[in-house]
């Protein structure tokens, strides 16, 4: 992000409607924002993350970092989705509720369109399904105990991984997260985990 994070416009919803008149008036913009929600048990309503989600899918924007912003509220980064951005399994079940219930807006639907034809909505399908690719498998077959290590890893974990190494945007930085995460799994270790 070309900005720093304080310097995005906040923009405070106490409803999901509020939020999808903001996203209709103004979709087409670039810059992120956050959206400033309260928290459950606050004095004013709350809106779920779910219903953020939906309806930033349905302008063809994503959430990505959350943030507390005091006792009562919290934010959350939302951007226009970048071209080529891989979709999550459950973002594309989003897209398909919000398709089913004649919420998605020609903005969002052009960001699916855009996403199918350049692969990056399936580009997570084998990731989803936890597929190890044969260059991991090949270096826990190198390495002792690591396969057996990496199955006893939580799914999220392993589904994380995955879709680091399937990230990496030279051979090298691949092959570098492979070792990693093979190193690391016969020590019993996860790779790529916030320290």
């Amino acid at each position: 992000m070309a900005r720093a994070l304080d310097q995005f416009e906040r923009i405070e919803i106490t409803t999901r409607a509020e939020w999808r008149d903001w996203l209709a008036a103004n979709h087409a913009q670039s810059d992120s924002i956050w959206v400033v929600t309260y928290r459950k048990g606050a004095s004013q309503p709350r809106v779920p993350y779910d219903d953020l989600v939906e309806e930033a899918l349905a302008f063809g924007w994503i959430d990505s970092l959350p943030r507390r912003l005091d006792d009562e509220r919290t934010m959350l980064l939302m951007s226009p989705r970048k071209p080529g951005s891989n979709w999550s399994a459950v973002n594309k079940a989003r897209v398909e509720k919000m398709t089913a219930a004649g919420l998605m807006h020609p903005a969002g639907q052009a960001k699916v369109d855009q996403a199918r034809a350049d692969g990056s909505w399936s580009a997570l399908d084998a990731v989803e399904r936890l597929e190890v690719p044969d260059d991991l498998k090949a270096a826990f077959d190198a390495r002792p105990g690591a396969a057996e290590a990496w199955e006893g890893f939580p799914r999220s974990v392993r589904r994380g991984v995955l879709e680091w190494i399937l990230n990496a945007r030279t051979a090298p930085t691949r092959a570098k997260r492979i070792a990693e995460t093979a190193d690391k799994a016969a020590r019993g270790e996860r790779a790529n985990q916030w320290r």
